[in-house]
């Protein structure tokens, strides 16, 4: 007879989810919660006495991170399991938050058992994974792998001119360099899909392997201005006339590279905007995303030859190119056993690819990391209607429990 299975307390889990929720929730029941914010350090200094609570001791690094540690009985890298506790503004109840309410989870399902782990288990906070107040996202797991440079976060400032050092420093939060994570056995993280693949495919887990690699370029139409009423159609070199060429070139080329290819016109600016007035500039952006690194260059290529472009309206077009990242992959090995332990559970599962980012893809530069989703209602996040059912977050730590077995057996 198989053994069965240890599994978490479902009804724990939600209270503990309605919990979170409080520090900053919403007239529509989502959450305001920037972070740094004093909303972020009230959730903070619950979150610590959760921890405190179960013999678990708490670290805060420089950047504010924090690592709540239950011990092991052997010394070595501990198990990791986390996400971030802020939020972007009126955002949802599970962003962020379920990866860390899991390891609260798993350590207290652990206790109550009382299994004492061989492996350290350490649930992880970072700090402003959102970049809703201070720019960028995923901020503190960027300077933890080395690729923002401390000095410059520290310098980032909100809308009121408040930096993010002085921040950090008013909610007491700013801890020592010498307790950032170095090293781990392992880094699990749960989190919501934040899209609609899982629940239009009737899915509950899915196995992520990598963050997709991108791209976004801003490009910038030049024609002239002239008056609206007085200037022939064949006479004039209208921008927005070009850009509407290009943009049309542009659906046509990328969705027809690939069916996985997502590519995006989201920010653009027609200048003088005047309805009298012929427009002389548009500026717009225009990102794509795929885990194959070649299908991005393709596209990049693509965009360099935009200025080429036949059908400019006698305008020309300039390509500048904002930022890029490869595509981050998984640690195979740890997929594998979120699979298996999926699979073993009973739950219908896939592997899959993350289009957003996520502090996992920073934290795999130097830890061995995966990442699991759940379904997200409707693919809806970041805005107050974000769901996901209480089953389906509890069979999601039921997840990354049994993976966690999986790894302190070994």
């Amino acid at each position: 007879m198989q053994k069965q299975k240890l599994l978490i307390n479902g009804e724990r889990l939600m209270k503990e989810l309605e919990q979170f929720v409080d520090f900053g929730r919403t007239e529509n029941n989502g959450v305001t919660r920037l972070s740094l914010s004093e909303e972020d350090r009230r959730v903070r200094d619950y979150f610590r006495s959760c921890c405190e609570e179960l013999g678990m001791s708490v670290k805060v690094d420089d950047m504010g991170c924090m690592y709540a540690t239950l011990e092991g009985t052997e010394n070595k890298p501990p198990i990791l399991i986390g996400s971030h506790l802020d939020t972007v503004k009126k955002g949802g109840r599970f962003d962020g938050v379920l990866g860390v309410v899991t390891g609260l989870e798993v350590v207290r399902t652990l206790v109550e058992n009382n299994i004492k782990p061989k492996i350290p288990i350490t649930i992880v906070n970072f700090t402003n994974e959102e970049g809703a107040r201070f720019e960028p996202s995923m901020m503190a797991s960027g300077v933890l792998s080395g690729k923002f440079d401390k000095s410059v976060m520290l310098q980032k400032k909100d809308v009121e001119g408040t930096t993010f050092g002085e921040a950090l420093k008013a909610i007491g939060y700013e801890g020592e360099v010498e307790n950032r994570l170095k090293e781990a056995t392992a880094f699990l993280e749960l989190h919501i899909e934040q899209g609609p693949i899982l629940e239009k495919e009737a899915l509950t887990i899915g196995v992520v392997e990598c963050v997709v690699g991108m791209c976004c370029y801003e490009i910038e139409v030049t024609g002239e201005s002239d008056h609206a009423g007085t200037t022939p159609m064949n006479m004039r070199k209208d921008a927005l006339f070009a850009t509407n060429n290009l943009i049309n070139k542009i659906r046509q080329q990328l969705g027809s590279l690939d069916e996985e290819l997502v590519f995006t016109i989201g920010r653009m600016n027609v200048y003088p905007s005047i309805h009298t007035v012929i427009p002389n500039k548009v500026i717009f952006t225009l990102e794509a995303r795929h885990k194959d690194m070649e299908i991005v260059n393709t596209v990049k290529d693509f965009i360099h030859g935009l200025p080429q472009f036949a059908e400019n309206e006698g305008c020309e077009i300039k390509t500048t190119k904002l930022w890029e990242r490869d595509t981050v992959w998984f640690e195979p090995e740890i997929c594998e056993l979120l699979e298996q332990s999926a699979q073993s559970l009973g739950y219908s599962n896939k592997r899959m690819v993350s289009g957003a980012g996520h502090d996992a893809q920073f934290i795999a530069s130097y830890v061995p990391t995966a990442m699991v989703f759940v379904p997200s209602i409707n693919g809806k996040s970041h805005c107050e209607v974000e769901l996901t059912t209480w089953e389906d977050c509890e069979k999601g730590v039921n997840v990354i429990l049994d993976t966690v077995l999986a790894l302190l057996s070994k």
